[in-house]
């Protein structure tokens, strides 16, 4: 008997002794976005940002590689010149959208 108890013992250990290999995950890039702002960059913000349908922080961020809070000060910026206007000013959120004839 306990020849036959450590042979079903040693045979499952064997089996069942390796641990599942879980898949990686892909790992996301890192974004190199701006942080000061350069004058092509000033320069291009003030030309085609204004052309947008609809503008928001993710949009520019996004379009114009520079991060959060650039775009936020672009955003004020553009909106204090009248280049565009507010949609809804949420505390997470803004939404612009370009002034003039829609």
């Amino acid at each position: 008997m306990p020849p036959k108890k450590a042979a079903i013992l040693a045979a499952a250990s064997k089996s069942g002794g390796k641990k599942k290999k879980w898949s990686k995950g892909k790992v996301k890039d890192k974004a190199q976005n701006m942080v000061v702002l350069d004058k092509p960059t000033y320069d291009k913000i003030v030309k085609e940002v204004p052309t947008f349908k609809m503008i928001s922080q993710s949009v520019l961020i996004d379009r114009m590689k520079i991060n959060g809070s650039l775009a936020r000060v672009a955003m004020r910026h553009l909106e204090r010149e009248g280049q565009i206007k507010k949609v809804i000013h949420h505390h997470g959120q803004w939404l612009y959208t370009r002034s003039g004839s829609d």
